[in-house]
């Protein structure tokens, strides 16, 4: 199954690497603990706490996707992948261990990750955050400054105006 799946994240993404590599296992262990191969609506959940190579695993493998609003991105940094099941309420973290200054290097560490002992390539823990809502359609507002339509929880109240998030000022003073 592995090799399978890894084409299909490589054909996705667009090249072999170690972060396809880590993608695919983890989505490997979704499967496994969650049940499901594919997600064709919200059943299945990831919040990625990463931007990185293993995102685009997640979405050619599970099918969870910014657009439809099963993959939420939560930007740590952190190689990491919270998966849950909306249907049985199951769920579960991966994160990444750092990789040891003497390890595998190219094809052999993506064979290492595909193939190797989890618990040597992943941490596994309880899921870090509260299982999202189910995305929601949006009314679209027009900023009263630029003239483009942006989703109403996008929008400020600036002045008396709507405006979008790249028009408004902020005002902080520094706190």
């Amino acid at each position: 199954m592995s090799r399978d799946l890894f084409e299909k994240a490589v054909a996705f993404h667009g090249h072999e690497c170690g972060g396809i590599a880590l993608g695919v296992r983890a989505c490997m262990e979704a499967i496994e603990r969650l049940g499901i191969r594919f997600s064709e609506d919200e059943d299945l959940v990831c919040v990625t706490e990463n931007d990185a190579c293993g995102v685009d695993a997640v979405q050619a493998i599970l099918g969870c996707t910014m657009g439809k609003g099963n993959l939420i991105y939560y930007g740590t940094g952190k190689m990491a992948f919270n998966f849950y099941n909306r249907s049985t309420g199951e769920s579960f973290r991966l994160i990444a261990k750092p990789k040891k200054p003497d390890s595998k290097r190219g094809k052999e560490y993506i064979d290492y990750v595909l193939e190797g002992p989890l618990d040597e390539i992943f941490t596994v823990t309880e899921t870090r955050y509260e299982l999202p809502e189910k995305a929601r359609s949006l009314r679209t507002v027009i900023c009263q400054v630029c003239g483009e339509g942006a989703p109403e929880t996008k929008m400020r109240l600036q002045d008396g105006k709507h405006v979008c998030l790249e028009c408004f000022e902020d005002y902080s003073r520094g706190w």
